[in-house]
């Protein structure tokens, strides 16, 4: 990885953890769940999203390009779930909280989406595939698997799906207002978990979630 780009993942790092500090601190009894951010965890989303295994295999942390692409998968999730949550929060705390980490995973997802962007006509070795198909793969990807509609979009789409419906650059996603989508829990799990179904743990989370909507859905123990 370049340094610039590790710079960058370096400070995003150290601000989840932030995150995670401000959640703990009004959220009581945090859950932890296990995860599953192994290389082979991202090839395996990487060949559902191409519906077929690359050869060879995608490795997240084998290039900054790389890298990118693998962080593309997952902050965006976690922005659309902050605006589904939004409305449905009584507690001023909680809003206030929300709002926090709503602006600060919004300007990651935007940073993450422009470095791409960057490169979004350059084929990814050794696949031969654009940067930006990869992101729109990611994208039908995580639509599909939601089961709601389209509430994602990789880096360049037909001109009718641009701003205002005038432009195929795409840096960042958004309804056809350019307002954020939203996502219900039930939504983020079946992306999160890759099998499209709240119901079925895997993916970044092999045993599951946690917390109260979460756990609701899994077999009782």
């Amino acid at each position: 990885m370049d340094n610039f780009t590790r710079d960058v993942i370096k400070q995003f790092a150290l601000q989840e953890v932030g995150h995670l500090r401000a959640i703990q601190s009004t959220v009581k009894g945090f859950p932890r769940p296990l995860l599953n951010l192994s290389a082979e965890s991202f090839a395996k989303v990487v060949d559902s999203a191409f519906e077929k295994q690359l050869v060879p295999s995608f490795d997240p942390y084998s290039s900054g390009v790389n890298f990118l692409l693998a962080s593309y998968l997952i902050p965006y999730v976690g922005l659309t779930g902050y605006v589904g949550a939004s409305p449905k929060l009584q507690d001023p705390k909680s809003k206030r909280l929300v709002a926090g980490l709503l602006g600060v995973e919004s300007g990651q997802d935007a940073v993450i989406r422009a470095l791409l962007y960057e490169h979004a006509h350059k084929k990814v070795k050794p696949y031969g595939i654009t940067v930006a198909e990869f992101t729109n793969r990611f994208s039908q990807l995580r639509n599909k698997l939601g089961n709601a509609g389209v509430k994602d979009e990789g880096l360049v789409v037909v001109k009718s799906e641009g701003a205002e419906g005038s432009i195929t650059g795409n840096v960042l996603a958004g309804d056809k207002y350019s307002v954020a989508f939203d996502r219900t829990p039930e939504e983020i799990l079946r992306i999160v978990y890759g099998s499209g179904d709240e119901h079925k743990p895997g993916g970044f989370y092999p045993k599951g979630a946690d917390g109260h909507i979460a756990k609701s859905h899994l077999p009782k123990a």
